[in-house]
């Protein structure tokens, strides 16, 4: 057989590192994607920060903040033309250039009149640094540990008591029995199991208050023994919790009534005694910090009208470093400046990536605002039905492009911060032939139930036929789906006196 040549036309498409790179960074969340730069700056030597772009910003933060001053300075001098010229002579003391060594403040200066709007507003951001500060707090564990190491225990005890521990839940309940405690130790430490239960009784002492339970009855219990055996309803508490918490449980109030022998007042009070203890108490000590969200777009209404745009504290503000870049012009082509050349490909592709990322997500923001307006005007009620093909045909895009685009990215919106898979949902038919989204059905049955009578709780069936009275199409299964995804109990279990 001889050698040939053959053409063939086709066509196939390849994913270039350029392409694989553009739909990672596509998928990651700003806080990824921080990582991502920084570790580009560390590993590129052509890459450096943008520091005007961040003089830009901070250069239009100061001539918008000044605007607001100039705008107060002219509020405060038509106010000062009404106020008492005395009283503005005595809040605008003179501080000294000096101060004596052996002088006090208060000698000098009044504190009583013109620091109280400071400190007021001291006291204010004061409060807002607390508030967003994440204390990392001890595992419920080591806080037990803890209190172990403060209490007097026999080394022997101390064993016992780590065993314990190590068996309690972050609800702080016991999982395993005292028994298989002493099991796992008595051939160790030849103990009894009286010894293994004495140490239970110490270490349910231990804070929070109903640690180490082994079942809720036994934990709420624990939280009774602190009270004066005095306080007014304790033991009718107490025999509620020991002997009838099922029918509690069940919300059968009638029977609870005939139990205790207490009217229905009595009993309310009674519940609500009840209600105030904590049936996770291991779940009051801290363990995480707490996560925050950086929104990567923000939506604003100005004049009346949507307006979409991206976070500049979450956007890159990288570049090319110019000294390098004109060093490589004026080398031209060598050995010793390859190095170099790929790296400021590399940067070209990867601010090329940032772009496009930034661009995608500026498109997809808009599309979904565009959809969604009677939601931002109105709330959850004014969702419309929404999924990723409609977003995708609009736009041009693919299916997995948009479901990359909204997967960890987040929405400031002024009804909160939502991420973008929040607006897109599955629709129920209604009476008229039109669509109603699955979060505005959600929001009805919320509001009927908050609106319904305690004594007398509407049923799955019940708020299905009222939606149905309102035109919209939904079965009794799929107001309970709905329901139970609100984490709202059934209407047995939200049963109440009053």
């Amino acid at each position: 057989m001889k050698p040939t040549l053959q053409l063939k036309l086709g066509q196939h498409l390849t994913m270039t590192p350029q392409l694989q790179q553009a739909i990672r960074l596509l998928q990651l969340s700003t806080l990824e994607l921080q990582s991502e730069i920084q570790q580009a700056l560390e590993e590129n030597p052509m890459l450096e920060h943008d520091e005007e772009s961040v003089d830009t910003r901070t250069d239009t933060d100061e001539k918008r903040d000044a605007a607001s001053d100039a705008a107060s300075d002219d509020q405060k001098e038509v106010k000062a033309d009404t106020e008492d010229p005395h009283m503005d002579l005595e809040n605008n003391q003179e501080i000294p250039d000096e101060l004596a060594v052996d002088s006090n403040w208060e000698d000098t200066y009044d504190i009583t009149t013109a620091t109280a709007p400071s400190s007021q507003a001291s006291n204010d951001s004061g409060n807002d640094f607390l508030e967003n500060q994440s204390v990392e707090g001890d595992t419920l564990s080591e806080h037990l540990i803890w209190q172990l190491q403060n209490s007097q225990f026999t080394e022997t005890d101390q064993i016992i008591a780590i065993a314990i521990i190590d068996a309690i839940n972050d609800d702080g309940y016991l999982t395993e029995s005292i028994e298989d405690i002493f099991d796992s130790l008595k051939e160790e430490l030849e103990i009894e199991l009286d010894e293994a239960v004495a140490v239970l009784h110490r270490v349910q002492r231990f804070d929070p208050v109903g640690i180490a339970a082994r079942d809720l009855r036994e934990c709420l219990l624990l939280q009774l023994e602190p009270f004066d055996p005095l306080t007014p309803g304790l033991a009718d508490v107490t025999t509620i919790i020991q002997h009838h918490l099922d029918l509690l449980g069940a919300h059968d109030y009638a029977r609870l009534q005939k139990k205790i022998r207490r009217n229905e007042e009595q009993l309310h009070e009674l519940i609500l005694f009840i209600q105030a203890l904590n049936p996770k108490p291991g779940a009051s000590i801290s363990k995480n910090n707490a996560q925050y969200v950086i929104p990567d777009i923000f939506v604003r209404k100005l004049n009346g009208n949507w307006k979409v745009s991206l976070n500049p504290e979450a956007s890159p503000n990288i570049r090319i470093n110019s000294i390098y870049e004109n060093h490589l012009k004026s080398a031209g082509r060598g050995k010793n400046t390859s190095y170099l050349r790929n790296s400021l490909q590399e940067a070209r592709w990867f601010l090329k990536s940032l772009q496009s990322r930034s661009d995608t997500l500026q498109r997809v923001g808009d599309a979904i605002v565009r959809r969604q307006r009677l939601f931002l005007d109105y709330g959850e009620e004014g969702m419309k039905p929404m999924v990723l093909r409609d977003i995708a045909e609009e736009l041009e895009m693919h299916e997995s492009t948009i479901s990359r685009v909204t997967t960890n990215k987040y929405m400031h919106t002024p009804r909160g911060v939502f991420e973008f898979k929040f607006f897109f949902s599955s629709h129920v038919g209604t009476a008229d032939g039109g669509e109603c989204s699955a979060t505005a059905i959600r929001s009805m049955v919320k509001k009927l139930i908050e609106s319904e009578n305690p004594k007398k709780p509407m049923s799955d069936n019940k708020i299905s036929s009222l939606l149905v009275k309102e035109g919209i199409n939904v079965a009794r299964r799929t107001v309970a789906k709905y329901r139970e995804s609100m984490l709202i109990p059934p209407s047995n279990e939200r049963k109440r006196l009053v």
